[in-house]
C-alpha cells in the first residue's frame, strides 16, 4: 500500500500486475477507503465501463470521469486500448491519479507501455510475503506456520484459514479455474491440460536447469511452443525463471534457465501433494522455491534493484542464487538442514570479492523479510 500511494501522482498512471486472487481488488478497496477525495472505481469487465475506456474520444472520457479526482480501472485487461485511453486522460485531465489493475501481464502491457511511455509506473504483487505477514504474527507463530507455508503457500485465503482441507480446496480450485483463465482467454489456447502437464514437469525440476527439447519430448511439443507456453506462463504470475550467471569462466552454465512457482501452494496443487514434510522426498525443493519467492518479493517491495542468478560449472560446483547488487556478487545457499558450507574454490577464485551465505531455518527470516 505504501508503494502505490508514494506512486499516486496526478499525470501518471500506476499499473498493478499480480495473479488472480492475490489481492489486487481488495488493496484497491483499501486505497478507495483511505484516499480521501472523490474516487471513481470501476471493472474492465463492465460492458458500460469498456464503453467510454474504449471510446478513444477526449469528450467520451472526460464525461466519463467528470470531477472525479481518482480513476480505478480493475481487471484493466479487458478494456481494448487501454493505454491509449489513459494517456488521452492524463493529457486532458491533469489533476486525475489513475491506478489499473491486471491479472495477466501481456495484454495490459502490450496496450499500455507504448502510448504510457514516461506516464507509467509498476508494481508487481505476489502472493503474501513473510515480510508483510510477520507485522501481524508473533515469532513463535512464525515459527510454527513455516511447515505450513512450505505445502500451502501464502495466498490470502490459504493464510487466513486454519483449515487445511479448505487450503487444499482453495488451491485446487485456483488450478483448475482461475490459473491459465487469461491464457485460455487472450491467447487462443483451448484446452489447459497441456499447460498443467508443463507445471507438473517443472514442480519436479526445481533447482535444476530446463532442458526445452526434453520437455517438447515428454509432452509432444515442439521445442518453440515449449518456450512459448513458458513465456506465457510466466506473464500470469505462476513461474519464474533465473538464467546462468557467468564471467570468466569457459566451465560456467551460462544458457540454460532454471524455473521456479511464486507459491509452494500452487505447486504443490499441481503435483497434488500437500502431505506433510516428514513424508515427502522434495522437502530441499519446496524450501529452495520458498526462499526464492520470499527473497524476490521482498526485493521488488523494498525496491531494492537486483539482478538474479544461478551459478554451475560443467564439473557441478553450484550456487543455488546469486544477485549482482551496486556492482557486487553476492551468492547464497539454500540448506533446510543445519548443515553450513563454504562456497565452492572455483566460485571464490573467478569471483575474490563476491560474498557468499548459507540461508537455513536459523537465519532465513533475515534473508527473507528484513
Amino acid at each position: 500500500m505504501a508503494n502505490l500511494r508514494r506512486l499516486l501522482v496526478p499525470g501518471k498512471v500506476v499499473v498493478v500486475y499480480g495473479a488472480r486472487r492475490v489481492g489486487k481488488t481488495t488493496l484497491v478497496e483499501h486505497l478507495l477507503a483511505d484516499c480521501g477525495g472523490d474516487p471513481l472505481s470501476v471493472s474492465g469487465e463492465d460492458i458500460a465501463a469498456r464503453g467510454y475506456l474504449e471510446s478513444e474520444s477526449i469528450a467520451k472520457l472526460k464525461a466519463f470521469v467528470g470531477s472525479h479526482d481518482l480513476l480505478v480501472v480493475d481487471e484493466a485487461q479487458h478494456v481494448k486500448g487501454i493505454g491509449l485511453n489513459l494517456k488521452l486522460l492524463t493529457d486532458h485531465v491533469p489533476d486525475l491519479r489513475i491506478v489499473a489493475t491486471g491479472s495477466s501481464s501481456f495484454g495490459l502491457a502490450r496496450d499500455s507501455s507504448a502510448p504510457l511511455a514516461g506516464r507509467r509506473s509498476t508494481l508487481n504483487m505476489y502472493p503474501l510475503s513473510q515480510m508483510e505477514i510477520s507485522g501481524v504474527e508473533e515469532p513463535h507463530e512464525t515459527a510454527g506456520n513455516l511447515e505450513m507455508r512450505l505445502i500451502y503457500g501464502s495466498y490470502p485465503e490459504v493464510v487466513t484459514t486454519d483449515d487445511n482441507e479448505e487450503r487444499q480446496r482453495h488451491l485446487r480450485d485456483l488450478v483448475s479455474s482461475y490459473l491459465f483463465k487469461d491464457i485460455l482467454e487472450f491467447e487462443g489456447i483451448r484446452k489447459s491440460d497441456k499447460l498443467v502437464r508443463l507445471l507438473q514437469l517443472l514442480a519436479f525440476q526445481i533447482g535444476n536447469e530446463v532442458s526445452l527439447s526434453e520437455l517438447g519430448s515428454q509432452l509432444g511439443m515442439s521445442k518453440n511452443t515449449v518456450d512459448r507456453y513458458l513465456d506465457l506462463l510466466e506473464q500470469v504470475f505462476v513461474i519464474y525463471r533465473r538464467p546462468g550467471f557467468s564471467r570468466n569462466l569457459r566451465k560456467e552454465i551460462s544458457k540454460s534457465h532454471r524455473y521456479y512457482f511464486f507459491d509452494n501452494g500452487i505447486r504443490n496443487a499441481v503435483i497434488n501433494n500437500f502431505n506433510l514434510l516428514d513424508l515427502r522426498d522434495d522437502v530441499g525443493a519446496l524450501w529452495e522455491n520458498y526462499l526464492m519467492a520470499e527473497r524476490l518479493k521482498r526485493q521488488e517491495y523494498l525496491g531494492v534493484s537486483t539482478d538474479s542468478y544461478f551459478w554451475r560449472t560443467y564439473d557441478q560446483k553450484e550456487i543455488d542464487l546469486v544477485e549482482e547488487r551496486e556492482g557486487r556478487l553476492y551468492g547464497y545457499e539454500m540448506k533446510w538442514g543445519p548443515k553450513t558450507a563454504g562456497p565452492p574454490r572455483a566460485w571464490t577464485e573467478a569471483y575474490p570479492d563476491a560474498s557468499f551465505q548459507v540461508v537455513n531455518r536459523d537465519n532465513y527470516l533475515e534473508f527473507v523479510s528484513r
